[in-house]
């Protein structure tokens, strides 16, 4: 898997609506958890889904994301992930004032289709992405659901629970003890 930047990511919006759909498909409707909508698409709706995520994905391509890469196979999109660290200037609701500073860096959009689940390519994203905002001198957290599978994934792969907020949880990552984490 190559891990490209995309440097136009509106440009990307179509792809990107078909990947996600296709993690939709794989978590049989779980994630993404489209929380806002009254009526969910059904996993066989692709005009349903698109309907209601596309103006999401456009807010979060457009005003949201500082940094967005892929996971590519040949021209595939596999994986995605994000990096947020400009919060301060962000209208993004679901993070608490608690953890927005200079110092925040969010993982977000962190996905990998299901087709190529279990082969090291989320692990390869995620230690991607921690490693870039330490670079950046941001500290990672993820907000995620806590019924998801991803909850348990980032504790196994070094996070910790910080809060819950609204009906997320907030994860920071930590350094192991034997500082085999970095």
């Amino acid at each position: 898997m190559r891990i490209l930047k995309v440097e136009e990511p509106p440009k990307l919006k179509g792809d990107l609506v078909r990947f996600v759909f296709r993690i939709y498909q794989g978590t049989n409707g779980k994630y993404p958890a489209l929380e806002w909508v009254k009526k969910k698409p059904s996993t066989d709706d692709f005009e349903g889904f698109r309907k209601v995520y596309e103006p999401f994905l456009e807010f979060r391509l457009g005003k949201e994301f500082d940094e967005l890469y892929v996971g590519k196979e040949g021209d595939l999109i596999i994986g995605t992930v994000a990096l947020v660290y400009t919060l301060e200037d962000k209208d993004v609701w679901w993070v608490p004032g608690e953890i927005k500073g200079k110092k925040t860096g969010l993982i977000e959009f962190f996905m990998v289709d299901p087709n190529y689940k279990g082969k090291g390519y989320g692990s390869k994203l995620l230690e991607f992405a921690i490693k870039r905002l330490k670079e950046l001198g941001k500290e990672a957290y993820v907000i995620t659901f806590p019924e998801l599978e991803a909850y348990s994934y980032y504790l196994k792969k070094g996070f910790e629970k910080v809060m819950d907020y609204r009906e997320f949880v907030v994860m920071r990552y930590k350094l192991h003890p034997t500082g085999a984490g970095e």
